[in-house]
């Protein structure tokens, strides 16, 4: 684990006492006019000692999903930190964010430049200044992130299983879906745990969007982690299922043509079951899509136009036991619950129909 700082309360020339909450500013690298770039955060001290936490959004500056759940902490203060230190970072790639774009101005991509250096690339200069001054005093991360562009991601978190600290972590969070990895080289929480700071990241939702039932399921994974950690009271809420995936598979379009999904995020499939029909503009089937296994809808495209090789749905695969388990227990589930809640919105960016529904092939 990462080394706390001594004195937690200390951001800058601010100082927070226990018990305080308090929005600070660091700054982080420079614009063209010489002035400094600053980088909002807001720190919650509990009265208690305890771990120092960090809560980041928007590393990838289009990705804001996170951001909405972390202004909604700070400002309604939907739980309270009695112990250790809170850090909540709405955006991280603040140059990024601030031109609705994934990248730096340079084009680079901030999570694969950590942990950065004082004399690289802008990008890589702005990784270790956040490096520097958040992680290397935080004894623990969550990274919010969603899918790319034209993508949407069922909630799902993503860990390095094979470490104890991130795994406890990550089941804490009460996601019913943990996609067991290490992470890119170079991305925030492959950096940070390297450094001795756990780190999960939780994948939820669309870019440039933020969708009220994805701001509930983080706010309640982050409170779940807190409260794992002794740093917030309660108890936690936990999923109805849990499957750890180890392996994930895209498939991909066979032929181009426009998509009439029978799937949406966060459906379970079993093998050959039909993902999606292929159709001509006037509704002629192509050819159909289907499962090439049993597993978890991860991630699906927004897109339905497609051309070969184009990615269409993102299956993470479990145990067949596990997946007829966590099958039978989404059939009992009621439509208001957040599981559901979260499935029925995420479909709604993209029309899903019975495959039975299909006329057949001439």
């Amino acid at each position: 684990m990462a080394d706390a700082d001594p004195d937690p309360g200390r951001w800058g020339d601010a100082i927070i006492e226990p018990g305080e909450q308090r929005a600070h500013f660091l700054t982080m690298a420079e614009s063209p006019s010489g002035d400094g770039v600053r980088l909002p955060l807001y720190v919650c001290r509990g009265e208690r000692k305890g771990p120092t936490v960090c809560v980041t959004a928007a590393v990838h500056g289009d990705e804001i999903n996170g951001t909405g759940a972390i202004r909604q902490i700070a400002r309604e203060q939907p739980f309270s930190v009695v112990a250790g230190t809170l850090v909540l970072v709405p955006v991280v790639n603040i140059l990024g964010f601030e031109r609705h774009s994934r990248y730096l101005p340079d084009r680079r991509d901030l999570n694969r430049s950590f942990p950065g250096s004082h004399k690289g690339s802008q990008t890589g200069r702005l990784a270790r200044s956040f490096f520097d001054q958040v992680i290397s005093r935080c004894a623990y991360c969550i990274d919010l992130h969603t899918a790319a562009v034209r993508r949407t991601n069922f909630p799902n978190v993503r860990a390095d299983m094979s470490d104890p600290a991130v795994a406890a972590l990550a089941r804490a969070f009460g996601a019913e879906l943990i996609v067991s990895g290490k992470g890119p080289k170079g991305s925030l929480r492959a950096a940070a745990c390297e450094h001795g700071c756990p780190t999960i990241i939780l994948e939820a939702g669309e870019v440039w969007k933020v969708e009220p039932s994805v701001v509930e399921y983080a706010i309640r994974g982050i409170r779940n982690c807190l409260v794992f950690l002794g740093m917030v009271e309660g108890e936690p809420t936990e999923p109805p299922y849990r499957i750890e995936a180890d392996s994930t598979k895209w498939v991909r379009a066979e032929h181009g043509g426009f998509l009439e999904f029978h799937v949406g995020p966060g459906d379970i499939v079993n093998a050959n079951d039909m993902i999606a029909t292929n159709t001509s503009l006037l509704g002629d089937e192509i050819n159909t899509v289907s499962a090439p296994q049993g597993g978890v809808v991860l991630g699906m495209t927004t897109m339905p136009s497609v051309v070969p090789g184009d990615p269409i749905c993102h299956i993470a695969y479990a145990r067949k036991g596990t997946l007829r388990k966590a099958e039978r227990i989404v059939n009992a589930l009621g439509g208001e619950t957040l599981h559901e809640r979260v499935r029925g919105d995420l479909a709604s960016s993209m029309l899903v129909t019975d495959a039975e529904s299909q006329p057949p092939a001439d």
